[in-house]
């Protein structure tokens, strides 16, 4: 029993120390050598080996495309809501260097060595474990009808589909929700975003979000796991495998980085908010008015 307790931080370290070297041995499929610090250069699709065969397209595997989804008249509203842009900037390079050394070779190995269905069953176990915050997070939202969803997924997917390594729940109309987190909690609350932040080694965030962490620390079922090396291991796991899930999506990234990202984390953070619902009578009345000053403009010539 003493030696199974064992194993398994012992193997993760042994992965992990071995990653980097199996990465340096292959040429960075994301990267080049003489890649500019605020760029990335993109490859070809058909030779990425995010998935392993080349097939599929960003839409596929993300539901969006981020070469699509970010940017456009949003990007100046979004700077005005980073204010520390400087400090920002200096703890985003830090991070950059640190994934770039270290966490990025990990997950590249972690992609091409792990069978897909293996990489999977991963993604759903974690995905299981994070519908307690969901449900607790709806719950407060006052979201009913999504949070008695993600209970339904946890309880179906624990026992039916074997601690969540299968995604049963899906399949009986339960269908996995955008996530819900403390910080769209107080977003909900009415609680104001504040400026944009960038974390050490935790990533963007806001002045929101950042201690609404804590929360989210104790609705994590892992931080409850009495073993500490074993509660490292899988949290590491976790983080391998949800930075492997965007090596894809990385290799769309040109220019500035840092724009992108904040721009993009942003967005997305509004939408989940707002549960990805639109005003659509309010989107249609302004642009009704934009068309009538148009049309009020013009004909004054």
């Amino acid at each position: 029993m003493l030696g199974r307790r064992d194993l398994s931080p012992w193997l993760m370290a042994a992965i992990l120390a071995a990653s980097p070297l199996g990465a340096l041995a292959q040429q960075d499929p994301f990267g080049a050598a003489a890649t500019p610090a605020v760029s990335i250069q993109s490859e070809p699709v058909e030779q990425n080996t995010a998935t392993g065969d080349g097939s599929g397209s960003l839409e596929d595997e993300y539901g969006f495309d981020p070469a699509d989804e970010f940017g456009g008249e949003e990007g100046a509203n979004f700077a005005l809501r980073d204010p520390w842009e400087g400090f920002n900037r200096a703890i985003f390079s830090f991070n950059d260097g640190a994934d770039r050394y270290v966490l990025k070779p990990a997950a590249v190995s972690y992609r091409q060595i792990t069978p897909i269905f293996m990489q999977q069953g991963v993604s759903n176990f974690f995905s299981n474990l994070g519908e307690v915050s969901n449900t607790f997070n709806g719950v407060l939202q006052g979201n009913l009808g999504q949070a008695g969803n993600d209970a339904g997924r946890l309880l179906i997917n624990t026992t039916i589909g074997i601690a969540g390594l299968f995604d049963v729940a899906k399949h009986m109309g339960l269908e996995r929700g955008d996530g819900e987190d403390f910080g769209q909690t107080l977003a909900v609350w009415g609680v104001p975003s504040g400026p944009y932040l960038v974390l050490p080694l935790l990533g963007p965030s806001t002045v929101r979000d950042t201690p609404a962490r804590v929360v989210d620390y104790y609705t994590n079922p892992l931080s409850y796991v009495d073993h500490d090396a074993t509660r490292y291991t899988l949290k590491a796991t976790d983080i391998i495998q949800s930075r492997a899930s965007l090596l894809k999506a990385e290799s769309l990234l040109q220019g500035d980085r840092y724009v992108l990202l904040r721009d993009a984390y942003l967005q997305r953070r509004d939408f989940l908010i707002v549960n990805g619902e639109v005003d659509v009578d309010t989107e249609t009345e302004a642009a009704e008015a934009i068309d009538q000053g148009e049309v009020e403009e013009s004909s004054d010539y």
